[in-house]
């Protein structure tokens, strides 16, 4: 079932500052949603979307992957899906992995299904103000500019190599890390919503990633 907007209601501010989210706003969001479509998700393994699509799916979320290049085949055991409009079942987020030209078109499309996301999150590089606007006005909660990945860790502050961690992220700073968990080295600042440093090289190859055309091979 889809998550009620009341679900995601208490993180949101009076008004959203997409130039710097409150820590509990991001991790409402990541604690809530179970179902994410990633949009422009690649099959190769050395892509960042792939990255994130696996380290996602490995903490628990139910990955949906969406690219009309790879339609019917699958991504790490996943059906892809040409289209937010194909998949079956209600999904709770759509991860907009295109470029910021893009993302009025995916709104668009995410905002014709019944029902309707609670989430959009536009990537690293990814950012449309008007298409944030038109999701907020449809009571859609909207990061933009944010890898999942990256605020997955940076709020548990851990990397789970072997297994699923429970997904539940607190502002409790995680324990020493012990056999097959590695602890999350991030040179960030220590305010809500501060910068992370190592999302620079991150946002680098994702930005050029987004700006090819959906893989077909």
């Amino acid at each position: 079932m889809p998550l009620p907007p009341e679900a995601l209601q208490h993180y949101l501010p009076a008004v959203m500052n997409h130039d710097n989210y409150p820590d509990a706003y991001i991790r409402g969001i990541l604690n809530t949603v179970k179902t994410i479509a990633m949009v422009g998700v690649s099959p190769k393994d050395n892509r960042p979307s792939y990255f994130a699509f696996k380290y996602l799916l490995e903490r628990g979320y139910r990955m949906i992957p969406v690219n009309p290049g790879q339609a019917g085949k699958e991504i790490l055991g996943q059906k892809v899906y040409a289209a937010l409009k194909d998949i079956p079942f209600p999904i709770d987020m759509v991860d907009i992995f295109r470029a910021s030209k893009f993302a009025m078109g995916v709104v668009d499309e995410a905002l014709a299904l019944d029902p309707k996301p609670q989430v959009i999150w536009m990537q690293l590089t990814v950012r449309d103000d008007a298409a944030a606007a038109k999701a907020e006005a449809a009571d859609l909660k909207v990061v933009m500019n944010r890898c999942p990945k990256i605020e997955y860790g940076r709020l548990s502050s851990e990397i789970s190599w072997m297994g699923v961690n429970s997904r539940t992220l607190s502002s409790k700073r995680a324990p020493l890390a012990g056999k097959g968990v590695q602890r999350m080295s991030l040179n960030r600042e220590t305010m809500a919503g501060g910068s992370i440093e190592s999302s620079e090289r991150a946002a680098q190859a994702q930005e050029q990633e987004m700006n090819s055309e959906p893989s077909a091979g």
